[in-house]
């Protein structure tokens, strides 16, 4: 019988109140493929940080080996052989691949004697070792990303790791490179090494798990042996749940197309042709997973990346966007989704951030006008429900729900008659989300056309008139709000 190498029991997790985890329990045994799946949000991520010594749980148990742990940080987990294998490979692309391994495997001071044959050597024996043909003396920064991931394989196995974390590997491989890797990892099974494999697509769990571990909403839903369980299964026990009074949705007269995209794409960022409108009044809700092109999507309509093909058209007429200037001046409000890194400045005022996006309208002759600026703030404040000591608070004093409804009021602020919302309900409380739900209906009524970008499926069906679904970079689906569920939600952004 395989031995166990990891058992996390019980494991809870909470951020800013907010719980990630909750009472979590997973295990690995050695020579298994054991997938953890769930839709965004669901806390594989959090679990894995956990089990990494990334993040700290605040309750719970994690014995590795046997032996139950009482401090975990990355280095005592690297010495015990868990090794984690990310999506974006975690390498210095200036120094060569056998440099790089040996970064991960040589002990000893900074004085040591670099033995460079050496290094070369352990590293061509253990790319042999994954089946790879690459030379130790190229580059990181000329291989390609399936190159990259075999180095970190190569870098796992030369730390002898028992346990494997692999976070969405195959993400950006060909047919022809998922077959290596799974090559790769029949050869981490046959040397009795556990895998924790985290994926998206379906069918590749069907194909290479011994077992499955769903989670949702910070909870596991069910442990499964893999030939038990079908994809259907899979996504009902993914996204199995009720829409709930945090989804108030009111039915609003739509007007006429505030914004349509036609044959929109973006070579630089991924965006295949993209098709799509929204009327004056109505939601449309962009779902999809990450990496489906979602907020590359909304960056080009706005003009960050501005769009290598097809058209914009406002209010039915074609606008040239190259920047983010002209989306303003075409009436277009964009909400990030790191609102900490660019919704909101958190060592400025409220006042300040509240007004950046239409400074013109609260200066004059190149000076701001506080007593203008104060007056603006304190209407959102108002209207937003903003939870602030005043004006003149930080930002950065504020809650997270609150930061977001600075980040939309500043764009509010510009009277836009289109505004795109990506992840505005992210990390914020119950009470927030409905708040945040509540204005969304509010600027719908006044005739605002609003593109919600989510990842959580229940506010996508709650809060939407339409669902665009999007996969590899193009939108796959649209469809009404009566006809759309879950499950056929879910299956199109798994691109079926």
């Amino acid at each position: 019988m395989a031995s166990l190498l990891l058992d996390a029991r019980n494991i809870s997790k909470s951020f800013a109140g907010l719980r990630a985890l909750d009472r979590v329990s997973f295990d690995l045994r050695s020579g298994e493929v054991h997938a953890l799946v769930g839709e965004n949000g669901a806390g594989k991520s959090t679990l894995i940080k956990i089990i990494t010594g990334a993040e700290h749980a605040d309750a719970g148990t994690l014995i590795v080996g046997g032996t139950p742990l009482t401090h975990v940080d990355p280095h005592t987990t690297r010495a015990l052989g868990i090794a984690a294998i990310y999506q974006q490979p975690a390498l210095f692309p200036h120094l060569t691949v056998a440099e790089n391994i040996a970064l991960s495997l040589e002990r000893g001071g900074s004085w040591r004697r670099i033995d460079r044959k050496a290094r070369r050597r352990r590293a061509s024996e253990l790319l042999d070792r994954v089946g790879a043909t690459l030379n130790p003396d190229r580059l990181v920064g000329t291989l390609t990303m399936p190159e990259q991931q075999i180095v970190e394989i190569a870098k796992a196995i030369g730390a002898d790791a028992r346990i494997v974390i692999m976070d969405e590997p195959t993400a950006s491989l060909s047919d022809r490179e998922v077959g290596r890797l799974f090559d790769v990892i029949a050869r981490l099974r046959t040397a009795g090494a556990g895998i924790i494999y985290i994926s998206h697509r379906l069918e590749e769990i069907a194909t290479i798990a011994d077992r499955i571990t769903v989670l949702r909403d910070g909870e596991t839903v069910a442990t499964r042996d893999a030939r038990d369980v079908t994809r259907a299964d899979m996504i009902r026990m993914m996204v199995g749940r009720e829409l709930d009074a945090v989804f108030p949705k009111r039915q609003v007269p739509l007007g006429e197309t505030a914004l349509s995209v036609r044959d929109l794409s973006n070579a630089r960022t991924g965006v295949r042709p993209v098709s799509l409108s929204v009327r004056r009044g109505e939601i449309l809700g962009l779902a999809g997973l990450v990496g489906s092109g979602r907020t590359q999507l909304a960056e080009t309509i706005f003009g960050l990346t501005p769009a290598t093909g097809g058209e914009i058209a406002i209010d039915g007429s074609v606008v040239p966007i190259g920047s983010p200037a002209d989306a303003i001046e075409c009436g277009i409000a964009y909400v990030p989704e790191d609102r900490r890194q660019h919704g909101v400045v958190l060592d400025m005022s409220v006042a300040a951030n509240a007004t950046l996006a239409s400074l013109p309208a609260v200066s004059r002759n190149g000076l701001i006008r506080h007593d203008v600026e104060s007056a603006s703030a304190e209407r959102y404040i108002n209207e937003l429900r903003i939870k602030a000591s005043s004006v003149d608070a930080e930002v950065g004093s504020l809650s997270g729900g609150n930061q977001q409804k600075v980040a939309l009021a500043r764009w509010l602020a510009t009277r836009p008659s289109v505004l795109i919302l990506d992840e505005p309900t992210q990390g914020v409380d119950v009470g927030s989300k409905a708040e945040i739900h509540r204005l969304m209906q509010d600027l719908a009524e006044r005739g605002m056309a609003i593109i919600m970008i989510s990842s959580e499926l229940p506010e996508i069906l709650g809060m939407s008139d339409r669902i665009a679904v999007m996969h590899a970079g193009t939108v796959v689906t649209t469809t009404d709000r009566e006809s759309a569920t879950a499950a056929n939600i879910m299956a199109a952004a798994l691109g079926h």
